[in-house]
């Protein structure tokens, strides 16, 4: 019997097949990695992405040649076209012909602004190369080094587009001599980039360069676009360009039009996929050490080389989608094998098997069902529900490493307090934030156990509002505080005394810990990957035997918790074994909620120094071991002088000359500091860094004060101390915030004696 919902759904189907009418080529396409190119877009926020993506799906025959430009077909959410700017990252797939071959390019649109960088990340797992989109008037800005620097981390090769080459001639009316000199300097700077963040053996062989056709140039906007072969072929020039914009708008608006007829600007767009960016056969075997620590001689390794369709499957999801009809949809890059409807399969991070029970191609909001998708290509699974971002799926029974962790560039800053209006809705808010947080793993969801405030953490104020209007979407109605910055706590020396003793609370148990302050080295190999609970004993303890650690420790780290360590130095003790997995607990504990203000501890190696354990199982369970544990920590804490860390953000903005003051008051007037000033031409580029706690409203701001003639774009930095004297002050606020007392408690209110 047919319902309203199943004949919509029939209808909607019907749609898309009709849209895809390529999709059996498309299909048939995939079975040869040497002509599939997988690739994303990606730029700084309004550098123009979506908006090139749609004369890539005009000549793939997805949209009409007439409305790409203004479609934004990529920018499928409503919100996304409304505000005209890139939220989620799309999939799509379409075919090209290149020297009288069909190719097959799985596309990835992706978003610019910083907020949404997490999203850029996890996109460039699942390719191997990359579009960088350049504006030509405000050339590369702080997002176009963050989005290179993760696609370069990714081993992922970059090619460039310079876009709205239009502005270089209406706004700053160059020559075409001008325009040559910012290509340029806009190239030089990108790479310089690749020199910078490249792999060894990349950072030569991977530089843009004009004459072998790896750097084009044109109009998104105006769909027209050209490269240096493509200009000597069509015999465009510079000066024809320019007259092309030259003349009434009526008499320019023929002209350009006539231009891109000429030089349609997915011509050589699509031609540098397939010249330019590797096919799977080519960027898996360089690629594989870089993201997948397993042995390369072993099957799957061996597999993953070839890209081999019948070998054992090893798959990385890189989003999930949660939807009303297909459930948990995971999207992810299939590096080996193939995947294929009711095929189990074993999770391995989570350690679960499961059975696919559908396959799809993702075609930006439409799903495909398909077969079978072998490997080198992007494939959308159903039926695995407890499967996450970065899950490394695998055939069942064969024993393989998961693939490395995904390696974010910020960490979640901003928090708010967020509620349901009505108590009767807790059902759906629970309902709706583990969909929210099981798509966005940079938004970070927790019950505040002292206020029993329900508290959001985002990217920015940007990525908290958006997530507002998706609970609004899902018909929650919800309250949510101003922004709260999140703070982490650490020690400014090592403890200098003898380790400092816990009781279990019955008295019968003991533990003695010291602390010391992690080095900046160190820190960042756990940011970076290097150094993962995940890794064997022996790899953790050459990576820090290298970084200067004694053998002893460097061998017995038994648990990370964020950028904290602990090492058991406990020797020749009974019962260890048996309470090891409490202390740990306690450990993970005292690091997620430290003492001081209950924000997250950060950079601390704590190290279990000795430990008596009373022989009856009875008195050594989790309410005596816990307690046991994180009293010396925090003890030990307050006596190595602790200190607050604030994040703090870079900020980079290019405004004309006539403006710079203002944007230089608005800096120092938020506990600022300015790194560098570049003139460039008439354009003054302002480098600086804040707080992010004076960040709030730092939009509207600049806008008023520079008649909305400033380009800017924030990023995180680091962590660093809050300045002494506002300590206290801050402390006191986050404390009352959570119902504590204002004062932080004292090393004597843990401490116990012999």
């Amino acid at each position: 019997m047919n319902t309203p919902l199943m004949t919509g759904r029939l209808i909607r189907r019907l749609v898309s097949l009709a849209r895809y009418k390529h999709i059996e080529e498309i299909v048939e396409l995939m079975n040869d990695p040497k002509i599939v190119r997988n690739t994303s877009i990606i730029a700084h926020v309004d550098h123009g992405k979506t908006t090139l993506s749609d004369s890539l799906l005009a000549a793939g025959g997805i949209i009409s040649k007439q409305t790409a430009g203004q479609k934004l077909f990529l920018d499928s959410w409503e919100l996304e076209q409304k505000r005209q700017m890139t939220v989620f990252a799309s999939n799509i797939s379409l075919t090209h012909t290149y020297g009288e071959e069909d190719f097959l390019i799985n596309l990835i649109d992706t978003p610019g602004h910083i907020d949404f960088s997490g999203a850029v990340t996890r996109s460039l797992r699942a390719v191997d190369g990359a579009l960088v989109v350049v504006d030509a008037v405000e050339g590369p800005m702080t997002q176009t080094e963050t989005v290179l620097m993760q696609a370069l981390r990714e081993r992922v090769k970059p090619i460039l587009f310079i876009n709205k080459v239009d502005r270089l001639i209406k706004e700053i009316k160059l020559t075409p001599e001008g325009i040559q000199n910012k290509f340029a300097k806009i190239i030089s700077r990108v790479n310089m980039l690749i020199e910078k963040h490249a792999p060894t053996e990349h950072k030569k062989d991977w530089q843009v360069k004009v004459e072998d056709g790896r750097v084009a140039f044109g109009s998104a906007l105006h769909k027209w676009g050209l490269n240096l072969p493509h200009m000597k072929t069509k015999g465009i020039t510079f000066s024809q360009i320019i007259d092309a914009y030259t003349g009434e708008q009526e008499e320019v608006g023929k002209k350009v039009g006539e231009l891109s007829k000429k030089a349609p600007l997915h011509e050589p767009i699509l031609d540098m996929f397939c010249e330019h960016l590797p096919n799977p056969l080519q960027a898996q075997g360089y690629r594989q050490s870089q993201i997948w620590p397993g042995d390369p001689n072993s099957l799957v390794g061996k597999s993953m080389v070839k890209v081999d369709p019948d070998g054992p499957l090893l798959m990385c999801i890189s989003t999930i989608e949660v939807d009303q009809h297909s459930g948990v949809v995971a999207i992810g890059r299939i590096f080996s094998g193939s995947v294929k409807r009711g095929k189990k399969v074993q999770l391995l991070t989570s350690r679960q098997k499961g059975t696919i029970q559908q396959v799809y191609m993702s075609m930006a909001t439409d799903r495909v069902i398909v077969d079978r998708i072998p490997a080198g290509n992007i494939a959308a699974l159903s039926g695995l529900p407890s499967i996450h971002v970065g899950e490394t799926v695998a055939e069942v029974d064969v024993e393989t490493h998961p693939f490395e962790g995904l390696k974010y560039v910020t960490d979640p800053v901003v928090t708010v307090a967020v509620e349901p209006e009505d108590v009767k809705d807790l059902p759906l808010f629970d309902k709706v934030m583990h969909k929210l947080t099981t798509e966005d793993p940079n938004l970070h969801f927790k019950m505040d156990k002292e206020s029993g405030e329900f508290l959001l953490s985002g990217m920015g104020e940007l990525h908290l509002e958006i997530t507002a209007y998706r609970m609004q979407e899902a018909g929650l109605r919800v309250k949510t505080s101003k922004p709260i910055v999140i703070y982490r706590e650490t020690i400014s020396q090592n403890y200098q005394g003898k380790p400092i003793m816990g009781k279990s609370p019955n008295k019968h148990s003991k533990l003695w810990v010291t602390i010391e302050k992690l080095s900046d080295e160190v820190i960042e190999a756990i940011k970076e990957g290097k150094i993962t609970e995940m890794q064997t004993r022996d790899e953790r303890k050459k990576i820090l035997k290298e970084l200067g650690w004694p053998t002893a420790d460097s061998r017995h780290t038994i648990a990370l918790e964020e950028t904290n360590i602990l090492v058991n130095r406990i020797r020749g003790r009974q019962y260890v074994d048996e309470v090891m997995d409490h202390i740990e607990s306690g450990f993970r504990e005292a690091m997620h909620t430290s003492v001081l203000a209950k924000e997250p501890a950060y950079g601390l190696k704590v190290n279990l120094e000795d430990v008596t354990v009373h022989e009856d199982p009875v008195h050594r369970g989790p309410a005596q071991i816990l307690p046991m544990t994180w009293r010396p920590i925090w003890c030990t804490f307050l006596l190595s002088k602790p200190k607050l860390l604030e994040p703090i953000i870079s900020f980079e903005c290019k405004v004309p000359n006539t403006f710079v003051s203002p944007v230089i008051a608005l800096v120092q007037k938020r506990r600022g500091k300015i790194l560098d000033m570049i003139t460039d031409e008439d354009r003054i580029t302002v480098k600086a860094e804040m707080p992010v706690s004076e960040s709030f409203g730092i939009a509207d701001e600049l806008r008023s004060s520079t008649q909305g003639r400033a380009f800017w774009a924030t990023q995180f930095s680091r962590w660093t101390p809050v300045p002494e004297q506002m300590q206290t002050e801050i402390v006191s606020q986050i404390r009352e915030r959570r119902g504590l007392s204002a004062k932080p408690p004292k090393a004597q209110d843990f401490f116990e004696a012999e």
